[in-house]
């Protein structure tokens, strides 16, 4: 198939027409593989909504990245010790986490980075002594910050990482530029995280769930009308020690993996931000995964 090419300073985007009238719109960002699926004859249409959807994704991944010395985390981290005032979008990302904190006990923690210094989940059996752990809980801990918006303070050597809800946050601010946009079928997917604003006319959009430790082997192949899916999991991140697995699913109370958690939690929900938070909520309760969504009464699968 044909495929029409564009450059931006962020990266390469790639629109080919799949099948008659299916367009994908291909690029890369927050580390991985990102695509928007059109269902429309007019290749300038797709090739729109690509570019549309991708300086998005490139644009929340410029702003929230720990990796780059010029996004808005860095110049808070820069300025820690010191009262700041941030901006609306950083101010509802952060009463978000609030509420994702105290929803979940302070199991669900964007302070938890910090626990990087310790745990480097890159499939060998090196897991870090408990007092390296321990050294670092001091650290760990949302009530900690002094946030009362739009000020926050944040404590000397503290870290924020909005990695748990920034790619699904990415999905649903692209999700509602193209619904704005266009009103053609598409279905955004950041990395297996998507949102679809309807089906296309002849058969309901297919999603494959991966299988655990099977890179591209579908375990489950869902159908999706509208709404949205995010799956949470540990098949690549992973320490193997003594033939005990340790997820990179870390409880911040304790900095250790959480035990007996499933390997992977995908969630059905009205937003990808939803989706993804239940899933990782799910995964936090290890054994309990499946109770925990019941109980939320949501569309839910979970693979042990």
């Amino acid at each position: 198939m044909a495929q029409t090419a564009r450059n931006s300073p962020a990266g390469p985007l790639v629109v080919e027409e799949r099948t008659r009238n299916f367009y994908a719109a291909s690029f890369s960002a927050m580390a991985g593989p990102c695509e928007v699926l059109i269902h429309t004859s007019n290749r300038e249409h797709a090739l729109e909504l690509g570019e549309l959807v991708a300086h998005e994704a490139w644009r929340v991944e410029q702003k929230y990245s720990r990796y780059r010395d010029d996004s808005v985390l860095a110049w808070i981290h820069r300025n820690r010790g010191n009262e700041i005032s941030v901006d609306a979008e950083t101010t509802s990302l952060l009463d978000f986490a609030a509420h994702c904190y105290e929803l979940s006990d302070g199991r669900f923690d964007v302070t938890s980075g910090v626990l990087r210094r310790a745990w480097r989940f890159d499939g060998s059996d090196r897991v870090p002594e408990q007092a390296a752990v321990k050294r670092l809980l001091p650290l760990v801990g949302f009530d900690k910050l002094r946030w009362q918006p739009p000020k926050l303070l944040l404590p000397l050597d503290m870290e924020l990482d909005f990695g748990g809800i920034g790619k699904e946050y990415a999905v649903d601010r692209a999700y509602d530029l193209a619904v704005a946009h266009r009103s053609d079928p598409f279905l955004i997917n950041f990395g297996g995280d998507l949102r679809t604003n309807r089906a296309p006319p002849d058969a309901p959009w297919r999603v494959g769930i991966e299988r655990p430790g099977a890179e591209r082997e579908a375990a489950l192949v869902l159908t999706l009308e509208r709404g949205a899916l995010a799956t949470s999991g540990d098949s690549r991140r992973f320490l193997l020690k003594d033939s005990v697995r340790y997820g990179h699913i870390l409880d911040p109370r304790s900095g250790w993996p959480v035990p007996n958690a499933p390997r992977s939690v995908t969630v059905a929900a009205s937003s990808c931000t939803e989706a993804g938070l239940l899933a990782t909520l799910a995964m936090l309760q290890g054994a309990q995964a499946s109770c925990f969504l019941e109980a939320q009464q949501v569309q839910h699968w979970v693979l042990e």
